[in-house]
């Protein structure tokens, strides 16, 4: 799957919200998101709108990895 070219960093977070993940704290125009279980996984994204397409990727590597799925499975599942 190709990733979306137009994801704002708002979007983003409010996706990750619905895998468990939650804002922790905020720091200029970055967000910080925590995921508690099974442990304890940080991911920091940029409240850009939009998200350059590298850095989305990166993100969304990390987490998959967290999460044991391909990236391409959780792409699907946030953006479709």
């Amino acid at each position: 799957m190709k990733l979306p070219r137009a994801v704002s960093g708002e979007a983003l977070a409010k996706s990750l919200q619905e895998l468990g993940y939650r804002p922790t704290r905020q720091t200029g125009s970055h967000v910080r998101l925590t995921r508690d279980t099974p442990d304890q996984h940080h991911i920091t994204i940029p409240n850009h709108d939009p998200i350059r397409v590298g850095t989305l990727s990166a993100i969304l590597s990390d987490v998959a990895l967290r999460l044991k799925m391909p990236k391409e499975k959780l792409a699907r599942q946030l953006f479709e």
